[in-house]
């Protein structure tokens, strides 16, 4: 069985167009979890960590919503652009991306 040392969870959940609470997929996060995957593949990471596509999240309001366990630290807003930011400072240094957490220790 696998272990991986991180689990990048992307929500991609999506709801009917107009729906008040709005979605994540609408807001780009299958590309958001593309590049998750293209970035630890380019770091040598794959097979240590995984970037999955998750259902909702509960943080609509959020998105698009990016949950990274076992570190229990939750992004929001996070944009295709700031992927690189979150795999370079989060995943390889430990050092999570201050000005997108959702929830401050």
């Amino acid at each position: 069985m696998p272990h991986y040392e991180k689990h990048i969870f992307i929500c991609t959940n999506r709801r009917e167009p107009g729906n008040p609470k709005g979605d994540c997929c609408s807001k780009g996060s299958e590309a958001i979890r593309e590049a998750f995957k293209k970035g630890l593949h380019e770091r040598g990471l794959k097979g240590r960590m995984r970037a999955n596509a998750a259902g909702c999240l509960d943080q609509c309001e959020n998105g698009c919503s990016v949950v990274v366990y076992p570190d229990a630290v939750w992004y929001g807003h996070v944009t295709e652009a700031d992927v690189e930011e979150i795999v370079e400072k989060h995943l390889v240094r430990g050092e999570p991306v201050e000005r997108l957490r959702l929830y401050k220790p």
